[in-house]
């Protein structure tokens, strides 16, 4: 199995995430970070900062980096993460590992095609973490700290490759890694990240007063953080799954509708009940998470 210690890391795109994850990998000594990124600014700021020890910001040395690169973080939206694939395959470095954050998986891997090298191990990956902040400039390795992260393996990868990323991933700070497919990826991610963020704005945007905090307690706050969207990422990530979103958005709105009925009708031994089983889900639902966290220790 590779050591990170004796590895070149190189980080395609330095916004939040990739900043981020260049912070947490710099803690853990790696032979030498580059980075990539249009953005100048970036990349002199990361050097300043001794986040990444080279950077570029053109196609030329761009090649370069990548041939010497042992490890490889593609931090890009999934078609441009699929795009970067089909332009740079010829460039990476032979036994290289590749892995990368798109929050859509199967629309990369649906288009792969016969585009990926033999010679290379290509190992999707999606940190389940993010911030309401964005760029560089909002970039901070704690917010891994406890957080999920979820493989979507392809069967042509190593077995001690898959071990060398977790590896990396648990120093990170997440404590809970899982290995599915990209199919189960994108179900399951429409509803646990895009329908909360669809239900985020949604909320924001039904409102006109913009004093209404005035009024809030904590829920409001805690429901639409995350409304402070990147608009063009998450317009991508919901296109780019709409099947398995759409499916979500309809699943809330019957629910929300059986709850609007009884709301109207005053049916209230009837909307104390399913609270409760609503109420009962929740408490199962953490209960299982922290299980399995305590079992990972």
């Amino acid at each position: 199995m590779k050591k990170l210690q004796d590895s070149i890391v190189g980080f395609i795109g330095l916004g939040l995430m990739g900043g981020a994850l260049a912070m947490g990998l710099r803690k853990q000594g790696p032979k030498k970070i580059t980075g990539y990124d249009i953005n100048s600014e970036v990349i002199e700021k990361a050097l300043n900062q001794s986040v990444i020890d080279e950077g570029v910001t053109d196609s030329q040395g761009l090649q370069q980096m990548l041939a010497a690169c042992d490890l490889v973080f593609i931090c890009l939206s999934p078609m441009d993460a699929l795009a970067f694939l089909a332009l740079y395959m010829e460039d990476f470095k032979p036994g290289a590992i590749i892995t990368d954050i798109a929050g859509v998986k199967g629309v990369i891997f649906n288009n792969l095609g016969n585009l990926l090298r033999k010679d290379i191990d290509f190992i999707p990956g999606h940190p389940m973490a993010g911030s309401e902040k964005e760029g560089y400039g909002g970039a901070d390795d704690r917010i891994f700290q406890n957080r999920n992260y979820i493989l979507t393996p392809l069967p042509s990868n190593q077995p001690e490759n898959i071990a060398f990323i977790r590896e990396i991933v648990t120093a990170l700070g997440f404590n809970h890694i899982v290995e599915t497919t990209c199919a189960i990826h994108d179900e399951k991610i429409a509803f646990t990240s895009q329908l909360c963020h669809v239900i985020a704005a949604a909320l924001v945007d039904c409102e006109d007063d913009l004093s209404i905090t005035d009024f809030e307690g904590g829920s409001f706050g805690d429901l639409t953080r995350i409304a402070m969207i990147n608009a063009p990422m998450w317009t991508e990530l919901f296109m780019c799954n709409r099947k398995n979103l759409l499916n979500q958005v309809e699943k809330f709105e019957a629910s929300l509708a059986i709850m609007k009925a009884m709301i109207k009708a005053e049916e209230k031994t009837e909307l104390i009940d399913r609270l409760t089983a609503v109420r009962k889900k929740r408490v199962i639902m953490g209960e299982i998470r922290d299980a399995k966290s305590l079992k990972k220790k």
